[in-house]
């Protein structure tokens, strides 16, 4: 049948030898985006979409039931006069429906505009508004309820909802639409609509976060994603065998485009809704490639490493094993296992417990969408575990450059895709040309001329260094560069990630623009400090009198001394505050990449900011 039930999923995806993938030269041949639609119809996977219900009991879906809901569902939506370049808007969390609404709206020739779920309902109308949206999907009745009040401000014609609607809700029921529409055998009208998509063809709108100031509407063609896919894949290994969870929000360009190589290559998707339920299903997938933002890698080295200190005996067992894992890490981010009887050893006792965490079948760690620290990049290192880091923006499809596993340089983003071109600008930052540079910002011409020049050129607004080998280094955010009152440039994000090492950091913002010196505002890791509170004695009724308690000051303090030993004194934190708040994507401090909106957290912080710089004049930064 097209649903398979199983309360574990098996991890295949059983074909007869006459339907294996295709060879990677024929691979390579996508131009579009529904080309990876229709290759995926042509196959005869039994596993394509993997998810469970609310009985916690796993289903997946075939790649003929994939295909036979995206024909049902893009044929209700052409019934109501939905066709070529009118938007479509999806709100939702990771599901299999979202990538079913996905390939319905491009298979019309229609463009979709993805919205995070995590968004207000007056952002949400702000977009809906910009973008024009005829039509908007939405998955839970939290959603509807959020978009019902703004509809009438909007182009919005229609409303799908995932889950069952109820009495009161104006809108289609998916799963009505698709047994409404569904037939078992291949549409040859249907798929020759599909295949009539052009890589000139606008795929997507997709605003971005904003970091530093308004979303702007990012034009993604067909050829766009496309032709990342294909280099992507020459640079990674990745197999029809592949298991790999869907978490990262799909809004985001980083994961959406991971799901259509991943569809590409015929493997199997696990979809995980609720980031709190990822280490559950790791356990139960056991996923063979895991692609994170680094904030995810930080939070399971904090969680390790607070399980090792649950006692002295694990402690010193944990400690030594970091300590051979270090002196063996150069032998793994070679891409070799180590073969030291120590080594060993170790890994038998601490760091085969580690890959457990990530489900104990992982060979391929990826990391993406804001830098990784090379303190977390050695760390797993001496844990046997190689992360590959990868570059890339919302503006380039995304992937620019990534570390390939046989030629992995920690501190780097790797090497530029084959079909990529770098340069740097004469202030440092990295311009980049080719096929995957979007075609512009919505409605924005003069910001789309201000990052595009009339060569192509794209301005990341990233500052890099590019070594004679290839190797690319990113070294911070232009528009982030702080610069003090004497002068001094000083890229915040090596010094937040120095911090952010310790186990009881949970972010840090470093400030300091135009002053005398630099001061950070940190944002505790709230189980870990608690626990260590309860270690020592201290015992507060909120976190705003943890955080103010002398001893837990004390002790932010000594972490502090210990990043600013490996720093120069002129970026060394001078003073510093430790928030009551713990920073969230939902809080708004954090980008659904978990990057720090730094805008917003020197907003909110304004006073306190400024107490940390309110005896300046006289100050020499003590």
């Amino acid at each position: 049948g097209e649903i398979a039930r199983r309360n574990q999923p098996d991890g295949s995806n059983a074909m007869t030898m006459e339907n294996q993938r295709a060879t990677k030269r024929e691979r390579s041949e996508i131009r579009t985006i529904n080309d990876v639609f229709l290759e995926l119809a042509g196959a005869a996977y039994e596993r394509v979409m993997t998810w469970q219900d609310e009985a916690g009991a796993w289903e997946s879906l075939s790649s003929a039931g994939v295909y036979s809901r995206v024909r049902a569902l893009a044929l209700a939506l052409q019934s109501w006069g939905i066709g070529r370049g009118d938007r479509v808007a999806i709100l939702s969390e990771n599901r299999w429906e979202w990538s079913v609404a996905d390939f319905a709206v491009l298979a019309l020739g229609a463009v979709d505009v993805p919205i995070y779920p995590t968004l207000t309902a007056e952002q949400i109308g702000a977009l809906m508004r910009d973008s024009g949206a005829r039509l908007i999907v939405v998955s839970t009745h939290s959603q509807y309820r959020k978009i019902a009040s703004i509809l009438p401000e909007t182009a919005i014609e229609r409303v799908v909802m995932m889950d069952a609607p109820v009495a009161g809700e104006k809108a289609e029921s998916f799963a009505g639409l698709i047994a409404a529409n569904k037939r078992e055998e291949r549409d040859n009208e249907f798929d020759a609509m599909v295949s009539a998509a052009q890589p000139d063809d606008l795929a997507t709108l997709i605003y971005t976060s904003g970091t530093t100031g308004e979303p702007k509407g990012v034009m993604l063609t067909h050829g766009n994603v496309a032709t990342n896919v294909v280099a992507t894949l020459d640079a990674i290994e990745i197999t029809e065998r592949e298991r790999c969870i869907s978490y990262l929000p799909l809004p985001h360009i980083f994961e959406r485009m991971l799901d259509y190589l991943m569809f590409h290559c015929g493997a199997q998707i696990a979809y995980c809704s609720q980031m709190e339920r990822l280490p559950q299903i790791m356990k139960e997938i056991h996923p063979t490639a895991f692609v994170a933002v680094p904030r995810v890698y930080e939070k399971i080295r904090q969680g390790v490493e607070q399980k090792s200190s649950a006692s002295p005996v694990k402690k010193r067992i944990f400690e030594w094993a970091l300590g051979v894992g270090a002196k063996h890490r150069d032998v793994v981010l070679a891409g070799r296992r180590p073969t030291a009887l120590s080594w060993r050893v170790a890994d038998k006792l601490v760091y085969s417990k580690v890959k457990e965490a990530f489900g104990g079948c992982v060979h391929t760690f990826i990391s993406g969408g804001a830098p990784l620290g090379t303190d977390t990049g050695y760390w797993f290192a001496a844990m046997g575990i190689a992360i590959c880091e990868g570059y890339g923006l919302t503006e380039t499809s995304p992937v620019l450059s990534i570390n390939a596993r046989d030629a992995l340089r920690m501190g780097s983003v790797g090497k530029a895709l084959r079909n990529i071109e770098c340069r740097l600008a004469e202030d440092g930052e990295l311009l980049v040309r080719g096929p995957s540079i979007f075609q512009g910002y919505w409605k924005k011409e003069t910001a789309t001329r201000e990052c595009i020049d009339a060569e192509g050129w794209f301005s990341t607004g990233d500052i890099a260094q590019i070594y004679g080998d290839g190797f690319l280094f990113i070294t911070d955010r232009k528009k982030e560069l702080l610069k003090t009152s004497g002068g001094k440039l000083i890229a915040p994000q090596p010094i937040e990630n120095r911090l952010k090492a310790d186990l009881l950091v949970g972010n840090v913002a470093v400030v300091g623009d135009k002053h005398k010196f630099l001061a950070a505002l940190i944002s505790p890791n709230f189980a870990a400090l608690e626990a260590w509170a309860a270690q020592h004695g201290i015992f507060a009724a909120s976190r705003g009198e943890l955080v103010a308690n002398a001893r837990v000051i004390g002790h932010y303090a000594e972490i502090v001394a210990q990043a600013n030993a490996k720093l120069a004194s002129f970026e060394s934190i001078k003073r510093f505050l430790v928030v009551a708040e713990e920073w969230t994507l939902e809080g708004g401090e954090l980008t659904p990449s978990m990057k720090l909106k730094r805008r917003v957290i020197t907003t909110n912080y304004a006073e306190p900011i400024a107490s940390l710089y309110a005896d300046e004049a006289t100050s020499h930064g003590g």
